[in-house]
């Protein structure tokens, strides 16, 4: 019995959903690697504001690829 063929888009899904598991691994690392940077006394703040922003930067790319996974609806 041969197995179905796998489209485009059914690959392409996969590929996506794979990358948002990524970031969100890194999403989570970077805000368990702030909490301890916020822990340090003397702690530098533009480093942590960068870090922050990174943060932000990986959460809003998790939600651009997120959105690429929901189908158009039809109007």
């Amino acid at each position: 019995m041969r197995q179905p063929m796998v489209g485009f888009a059914e690959l392409e899904n996969e590929a996506i959903q794979r990358r948002i598991v990524e970031l969100q691994v890194e999403h989570r690392d970077l805000n368990e690697v702030i909490a301890r940077f916020i822990v340090l006394a003397g702690h530098d703040e533009l480093q942590l504001r960068r870090m922050k922003k990174k943060k932000l930067q990986i959460k809003d790319q998790i939600l651009q690829l997120q959105i690429q996974l929901v189908p158009d609806i039809p109007a």
